[in-house]
């Protein structure tokens, strides 16, 4: 989450090491928010105000055209934003994560809540088709650094098809400083500049309805972007 990025790095060549690399750095994280957010515990609620703010006026609730019933939540953990943001919203979550710890761990972490829960689905996105027209939002957050750019573009893609009328994908994810992608060999993830993402996005078929930089996050961190896409 850091912003190191004066020395960039190889794209990885093998796809497979790469994915089983990701894996086994989150197989040692702690089941916790802390962990969820690599130390970073602290900026959870300026987060979730700031997604708050953002996806709010998409909604009926706040005067706009998505439906709350159905939110999917990719690279869930233990539901930090189901938690948080989406079951306060929505009548209803489908969570999809990689990790079952991080699924198992999640059912005690959102509490009285969690019946509210529909699906916990144990899968990487890479892998994940979500069903077609059954979600008014698809939420990815920190997460998609974990797809190749071909993988990225098919996810897009199949997100597309999972919306119900008037849907609503939203991507918040870290970008680099410079116009470069950067690898980290830690937890074998892409730190993509803002264009990259943008043009996967247009490639899949999406329209970007709204862009927008969190605020109020410490200094020294990547900046990050929230994308509202059609």
């Amino acid at each position: 989450m850091t912003d190191e990025s004066d020395t960039e790095v190889e794209w990885p060549k093998n796809e497979e090491k790469f994915y089983y690399d990701a894996k086994e750095y989150w197989s040692q994280v702690p089941t916790t928010v802390d962990g969820m957010l690599g130390g970073f515990e602290k900026i959870s609620p300026t987060d979730i105000n700031g997604s708050k703010a953002f996806l709010r006026p998409f909604l009926k609730i706040g005067k706009g055209k998505t439906n709350t019933h159905r939110a999917l939540d990719c690279g869930a953990g233990i539901g930090r934003i189901t938690k948080r943001l989406l079951l306060p919203m929505f009548d209803t979550v489908d969570m999809v994560e990689l990790n079952q710890k991080f699924l198992d761990s999640a059912k005690s972490f959102i509490g009285q809540d969690v019946s509210r829960v529909d699906r916990f689905i144990c899968s990487g996105l890479q892998d994940f088709t979500p069903e077609a027209g059954r979600y008014d939002l698809i939420w990815t957050q920190w997460v998609l650094g974990h797809l190749t750019e071909d993988h990225l573009v098919a996810f897009f893609k199949r997100c597309k098809a999972g919306l119900a009328t008037d849907g609503l994908i939203v991507v918040k994810e870290n970008v680099s400083g410079s116009e470069k992608t950067e690898f980290d060999e830690l937890d074998s993830s892409f730190t993509r500049c803002k264009e990259s993402y943008t043009t996967a996005m247009r490639k899949a078929g999406l329209t970007i309805l709204k862009e927008e930089r969190q605020k109020g996050f410490p200094k020294g961190l990547y900046s990050v972007f929230m994308f509202a896409l059609k």
